[in-house]
C-alpha cells in the first residue's frame, strides 16, 4: 500500500469527522500496488445510516484529504443503505483494504 501512516491517519480522522465515528474507509485501486507509481487515491466510505447528500459528503471528504495530501487527486465513493450499489462499489468492497 502506497500511503504513509500519517496519510492513513488523516484519512481516518477526516472520515470520522465528516461521515461519523462508525464509518469505515477502504483504499482500493492503484495505491494498493506497491510496484506502481503515482495515481490518485481511491477510497470507499461505508456508513450504516442513510446519507442525505452523498455527493456533498464525497466532495467534502475528497477536498479535505486532497488538501492534506498536497493536492493529490482523491476519489471518494459512498456506500450507504439508501444508495444503489454499482459494480465499482462491489469491486472496492472485495479488493479494497480497510484503513
Amino acid at each position: 500500500m502506497r500511503l504513509t501512516e500519517q496519510q492513513i491517519q488523516t484519512i481516518r480522522l477526516s472520515t470520522a469527522e465528516l461521515a461519523g465515528a462508525q464509518a469505515r474507509v477502504r483504499l482500493f485501486g492503484s495505491r494498493l500496488d506497491n510496484a506502481a507509481r503515482g495515481g490518485d487515491v481511491d477510497l470507499l466510505v461505508e456508513v450504516d445510516e442513510p446519507v442525505d447528500n452523498p455527493a456533498l459528503l464525497a466532495a467534502r471528504l475528497a477536498a479535505r484529504i486532497s488538501w492534506a495530501m498536497a493536492g493529490r487527486k482523491v476519489d471518494v465513493l459512498i456506500c450507504a443503505p439508501n444508495l444503489a450499489r454499482l459494480p465499482i462499489h462491489e469491486m472496492a468492497l472485495k479488493e479494497g483494504r480497510l484503513l
